[in-house]
């Protein structure tokens, strides 16, 4: 059922861990992938600990974890998992002080090792266009195309698409807002574009002869059931191989090419924060890392002394030649 159930049985770690993920489920109402991934995280950890003879809070400190969190680099992990796995240990010990279990939380000083940041992928604007606006027949294909609209135009992650149910017919058919549970159980209200709301509404033409009586998920399979995460992906991946696109399709492309177009037009990063529904501005701040030749001709195009270097014939453009200090 979660990851505790691979912990060291009767351990006092593997009862903290336990009541946490007690305390996620029903006191935080945090969602069962929250759950699930608290539970592997942190008993990965426990069994680490069990190895060392580690069975209490208590015993635990800065060195077990930092040990741990050195095991698990030279394993193979990548940098983001290990710190992944560093967050979920020191929420575990959050736990364990307010509940009186331990004196300190003996990750909170633990740091993971730097890893490369792998700027998001994204599908140029023009391949995306194209690729939509193909005609497509058929209650499977029109379902299909309307998943991939609705990801493109609210930026969706694909929980989000996954949650949805019907909702309720306004005066111009299909709402032009959705309210969506993101992150955290955090609801907010995402724009549907007019393309989308036109695929949407023809995918709900077709929909009454798919769906079961009283379902209600938007986006149902052959069976007439909720479409699952997974089948979303593949059908997202199988709707990208007939449009001809040239990369792979996952909900989350979509998502950072909704936010990196949006940020591009725009440049408010506010309100794409506020779109995708981050918590933190730092979280939408990766998209503001635009390609250096397009900065570099922005800059060549806007700065007056820019222009005035290549009318001279002389380019010596700052931003492309200037050495850091």
């Amino acid at each position: 059922m979660n990851g505790a159930a691979q912990a060291p049985a009767g351990s006092a770690l593997d009862a903290l861990l336990a009541d946490y993920l007690r305390y996620l489920r029903v006191e935080r109402k945090a969602s069962e992938h929250t759950a699930l991934a608290a539970g592997r995280d942190c008993g990965a950890f426990i069994r680490y600990c069990a190895a060392c003879g580690i069975q209490a809070p208590a015993r635990v400190d800065m060195h077990t974890v930092r040990a741990f969190a050195a095991r698990s680099h030279r394993d193979g992990h990548q940098p983001s998992s290990v710190r992944r796995y560093l967050s979920s240990v020191r929420s575990l010990f959050r736990f364990a002080l307010r509940d009186g279990r331990a004196q300190h939380n003996p990750a909170a000083g633990v740091r993971a090792p730097k890893g490369k940041r792998v700027l998001p992928k994204v599908i140029a604007a023009e391949d995306l266009n194209a690729s939509l606006d193909r005609d497509v027949e058929g209650a499977l294909p029109l379902r299909d195309q309307a998943m991939v609209e609705l990801l493109y135009s609210a930026g969706l992650r694909l929980a989000e698409l996954h949650g949805l149910d019907l909702p309720p017919a306004g005066p111009r058919g299909f709402p032009d807002e959705l309210r969506v549970l993101g992150k955290g159980r955090k609801e907010r209200l995402v724009p549907v574009g007019g393309k989308a709301r036109e695929a949407l509404a023809r995918w709900l033409r077709e929909r009454p002869a798919l769906a079961a009586p009283g379902e209600p998920a938007l986006f149902v399979n052959r069976q007439g059931r909720r479409l699952s995460q997974r089948a979303i992906q593949l059908r997202l991946a199988a709707w990208a191989r007939a449009a001809g696109l040239p990369a792979h399709l996952h909900p989350h492309k979509l998502r950072h090419s909704f936010a990196t177009h949006l940020l591009e037009s725009s440049g408010d990063l506010r309100a794409v924060q506020e779109l995708l529904g981050h918590a933190n501005l730092s979280t939408t701040q990766i998209y503001t890392q635009l390609d250096w030749k397009r900065l570099a001709q922005v800059y060549d195009q806007a700065h007056p002394r820019a222009r005035k270097a290549a009318k001279d014939g002389n380019r010596q453009s700052g931003i492309g030649n200037r050495k850091e200090t």
